[in-house]
């Protein structure tokens, strides 16, 4: 996703989020990676812009800093890729499958019982792809990591939902 972007915008860079990833799923490292980065970028240049990507574990990371960016950190941010979420909240306006469907619309992940979700102010510059049964964020039709929950880096839908997304937030500003 991430080169098919910089093939059709120059000037990106691109910075892997650093944290433990396993079996315990506590992403709390990852969080305040995002955040601390979000942060230290502006500190560097106030005209900086951000594409949150996240995977998984990953995913539940972003989503855990997303109430933590506000203000400038907020408007900086112009775009929220989630991939097999555990944290996916059924009925959300982000939420869509890997053809950009509402198939996986009104379902949970793993978490999404007892997470707050993506926060309202950010649904509109995010997009939670699950796909149908993904037993990560799909739990209604799948159980656990299983061949759905695997499909997001290969699945050229995913990809073209992804790239599509991203390079229409950041032209848009």
């Amino acid at each position: 996703m991430n080169a098919n972007v910089q093939r059709q915008l120059s000037g990106g860079k691109i910075y892997n989020t650093v944290y433990p990833a396993d079996a315990s799923q506590n992403s709390a490292a990852g969080t305040t990676d995002i955040v601390n980065r979000v942060n230290s970028g502006l500190a560097s240049n106030p005209n900086e812009c951000f594409i949150l990507e996240g995977y998984s574990q990953g995913a539940a990371a972003t989503v855990d800093a997303l109430p933590r960016l506000t203000g400038a950190a907020f408007n900086a941010v112009k775009g929220v890729v989630l991939e097999g979420n555990p944290d996916h909240k059924a009925g959300l306006a982000c939420n869509v499958d890997n053809n950009g469907g509402t198939t996986t619309r009104n379902v949970n992940g793993l978490s999404g019982r007892f997470s707050p979700g993506v926060p309202s102010n950010w649904v509109p510059k995010t997009r939670d792809i699950c796909i149908f049964g993904d037993g990560v964020c799909d739990t209604t039709n799948g159980v656990g990591i299983n061949a759905a929950h695997l499909r997001y880096p290969r699945d050229s839908a995913t990809q073209t939902l992804g790239t599509n997304f991203i390079v229409a937030q950041l032209r848009a500003g």
